[in-house]
């Protein structure tokens, strides 16, 4: 489920247009007010992130707002990088509308969470809480769906989920609520996102011919066993990036 297995961007954009969208934002708007700083960036810094101040002021699009901005690069291609490896197989199985109103819903929840439970001038930005809403959601399959998810990716969540919530806990400059309250709103929301839903296929993917029209790609039966091989080794690479990550939060 988690291994990529487009062969160009443009294929993965056409498979998953809403993943491919999100990451444009995420990048788009550090461009804007990270590396290029500009007045329009600093605009939409300062009415988009998440201030329990001005929420409690009645600025309520700060909880939606916030979910797209990003503090630093690193932030920004860390949650990028999580959400073109997770969010795929959510969004062929679920269908547009209800992967975003389940990755938009978690993350609500995780802001409102971050609102009635920090500190009055406490401030937030990025995609955590709703990237920890699909873990929500992977676990509640694991727990309760299980032909909706093989063996070898429930382990793999299951890793992945357990040292992001120790990650959580020991990385100075995280959200916390967002994550745990994003985490619970994934799950709340899966079963009624789930509802009648199939099973990730990669036999789905489709490609196109020079004329226009869709073909299925016998070659994808024959990359079975080399798929297996960049499987294992799929966990391994994560860890890594998880630990990379882990030591950007402490440095910086």
């Amino acid at each position: 489920m988690f291994v990529r297995n487009e062969r160009s961007i443009k294929e993965f954009m056409h498979l998953y247009p809403v993943v491919s969208w999100l990451v444009i934002i995420h990048l788009g708007l550090w461009l804007l007010t990270g590396l290029l700083q500009t007045p329009l960036g600093s605009f939409i810094e300062n009415w988009g992130r998440g201030v329990n101040f001005y929420i409690s002021q009645g600025q309520y699009w700060r909880l939606v707002t916030s979910m797209f901005l990003h503090a630093g690069l690193m932030h920004a291609l860390f949650n990028s990088f999580a959400l073109v490896l997770f969010g795929p197989a959510l969004e062929q199985m679920l269908g547009k509308l209800k992967f975003i109103l389940a990755y938009v819903g978690a993350g609500l929840i995780g802001n409102i969470a971050t609102f009635l439970l920090g500190p009055a001038i406490y401030a937030h930005v990025g995609a955590s809480g709703a990237i920890y809403g699909l873990f929500g959601i992977y676990v509640f399959m694991v727990a309760f769906r299980k032909q909706l998810i093989d063996q070898s990716s429930s382990q793999i969540i299951m890793t992945i989920f357990i040292i992001g919530l120790v990650m959580t806990f020991i990385r100075p400059g995280i959200n916390i609520y967002a994550h745990v309250f994003g985490f619970i709103g994934g799950f709340a929301i899966a079963p009624l996102v789930l509802t009648n839903v199939r099973p990730y296929a990669p036999w789905r993917y489709r490609t196109y011919s020079n004329d226009g029209s869709v073909q299925f790609d016998p070659n994808r039966w024959q990359k079975k066993q080399r798929n297996k091989n960049v499987f294992k080794y799929s966990l391994w690479i994560i860890l890594g990036i998880l630990v990379v990550a882990g030591l950007f939060g402490r440095i910086f």
